[in-house]
């Protein structure tokens, strides 16, 4: 599987469609059949295959010197895809010109971040069940409505999401405003990661089309995904690596988004035992997806006096360890 890693860290919008719309005569009606004979129908499919074992089957078969010409296509088709390289001075250019913050609607957080959510960056808000991770998520979405004008896409996996709730946050008592902000708002359910993966593609999909017929208004700007622990932890178990790498795709899916569109991304993760003694805890979904979030914040709640407490775990240019006590409302989650 190290050529398949190697590349998974850049998987285009290739992932998920099937080989017959690849147009390449190497692609052709034999090829398609030796791929579905060992289960590979889409190009995730291959993606999530070992290379190496599928060489070696294509190695019995008559004819094999086109059919591991088919496998180095496959690779070089997905490589064909990944974004160029960008030197310091454009990463900066980009940073200036094109990211903006956006407020995540407390006081608190905003000023513990400088600002609040960066678009093009990926955030990861971890806390325990019950800890305020879902209403944190819903004051975000009414706040970049509301304050920023910008559309929002709300991905609830967990049936937590509540349009009544959402309006709460709101501060303006005109109803017609209110129904502005709540009309920037979408929610959509997904209960998968397949779903999700197939959910994200098509989000890049219109928002290409979007640039290329100059439809800006009211563009999006935040994308919440909450809880992206509840779709990943279940591929997880077991000695395959196919849940490990459906994992980076999905992170790979939204850092590409968060970047390429200007987006402020935010997830939300539950927490695990760290071990030892003492009660610690520490993130789940492992190390490998520890690279993916640009900024990690954990949040903590004190159920005796209803306070809570947001941390920085991890930050691309702030150092890790500053906490700030931040508002919450009843009916945590």
């Amino acid at each position: 599987m190290i050529v398949v890693l190697s590349i998974f860290h850049n998987i285009p919008s290739l992932v998920g469609c099937r080989f017959v719309r690849l147009e390449n005569p190497i692609i052709d009606a034999s090829f398609r059949y030796f791929c579905a004979s060992h289960g590979i129908v889409t190009v995730e499919d291959f993606l999530l295959h070992d290379v190496e074992v599928l060489a070696a089957f294509a190695d019995r078969q008559t004819n094999s010197d086109r059919l591991k010409e088919g496998i180095t296509v496959m690779l070089s088709l997905v490589e064909r895809q990944c974004r160029p390289w960008l030197n310091g001075m454009e990463l900066l250019e980009d940073l200036q010109r094109n990211k903006q913050n956006l407020s995540t609607g407390d006081r608190g957080t905003d000023s513990l971040l400088k600002g609040g959510f960066r678009e093009g960056q990926v955030t990861e808000l971890v806390g325990p069940s019950s800890s305020g991770k879902t209403q944190f998520c819903m004051q975000a979405a009414a706040s970049v409505a509301e304050k920023h004008a910008g559309r929002v896409l709300y991905l609830d996996t967990g049936n937590s999401f509540s349009a009544r709730r959402i309006a709460q946050f709101g501060s303006s008592s005109d109803t017609s405003l209110e129904q502005k902000v709540m009309s920037r708002i979408s929610c959509h359910t997904v209960y998968d990661i397949y779903t999700m993966l197939e959910t994200l593609q098509g989000l890049d999909v219109t928002l290409r089309s979007q640039v290329q017929t100059n439809v800006n208004e009211h563009r999006l700007r935040l994308l919440v995904v909450d809880s992206i622990s509840s779709l990943i932890t279940p591929i997880l178990g077991g000695s395959g690596s196919q849940g490990r790498a459906l994992m980076v795709a999905v992170g790979y899916m939204l850092k590409k988004l968060a970047h390429e569109h200007s987006i402020a991304i935010l997830v939300t993760n539950h927490t695990v035992s760290a071990g030892g003694e003492g009660g610690k805890t520490k993130p789940a979904l492992g190390e490998t997806w520890k690279s993916i979030p640009h900024v990690r914040l954990m949040l903590s709640h004190d159920h005796k006096n209803s306070n809570s407490t947001i941390s920085i775990l991890k930050h691309t240019s702030m150092p890790s360890g500053q906490t700030m006590r931040i508002t919450t409302r009843k009916d945590n989650r």
